[in-house]
């Protein structure tokens, strides 16, 4: 891992930790806007978690709200919840628990095949001040290293530049969802679906394994 990498990872926790300690675990504490934009976001990901019993590894996990939205959707398989945050890591054990069917681990690399399907939500966005091609290498590295952690499958959500251009953030980073989806293709084959129907100023892609 890059030393550019490690310090972007550094920035992301210590700003999320922030957000955490100013709103507690609440949406606007992982940096969304409300609960029914957080609800909305979860529910693109059940288009590649099909199945009640697979395994699922959340990237960027928070506090732990995927793994409650899951189980409140019927989801009954394992969960392992990473995040470069030590806080929100505590906050999750605080919360959920742990247990033989759900870990909270501190770190970015899971291992490699260690779920059926792996999911990032939000951790794309927040670049601050970073230089845009450093960011940019961390944003393909970040899905190669969900691909890797995946058996089946993997999916993750990025604002978007259809987004009206007065609305974006300085801070925040937006992509192409055209070349995304078009690097996504060339890099992992044909089963990639993108959906930027949900009303959100961003676009989830889902990946499939052959």
């Amino acid at each position: 891992m890059s030393g550019d990498h490690d310090d972007l990872l550094a920035r992301v926790a210590a700003y999320y930790e922030t957000r955490l300690s100013q709103h507690g675990p609440t949406p606007q504490g992982v940096d969304w806007n409300g609960p029914e934009s957080h609800e909305v976001r979860h529910r693109q990901f059940l288009r590649l978690i099909e199945e009640p019993s697979a395994s699922v590894l959340d990237l960027g996990c928070g506090f732990g709200d995927f793994l409650r939205f899951l189980r409140a959707a019927g989801h009954r398989g394992d969960f392992i919840g990473y995040d470069v945050a030590s806080a929100m890591i505590d906050e999750a054990r605080r919360l959920h628990g742990e247990s033989t069917d759900r870990r909270w681990i501190m770190g970015a690399v899971p291992a490699p095949g260690c779920a059926d399907y792996a999911v990032a939500s939000g951790v794309l966005n927040v670049r601050g001040d970073a230089d845009g091609e450093v960011w940019e290498r961390y944003v393909r590295e970040t899905v190669e290293t969900l691909s890797r952690a995946a058996r089946r499958g993997f999916a993750f959500n990025v604002l978007s530049l259809s987004s009206d251009p007065e609305r974006r953030r300085a801070n925040l980073h937006y992509a192409d969802p055209v070349a995304t989806l078009a690097w996504c293709l060339s890099r992992f084959g044909r089963n990639v679906a993108l959906l930027q129907d949900y009303g959100l100023y961003e676009f989830t892609v889902i990946v499939r394994h052959a």
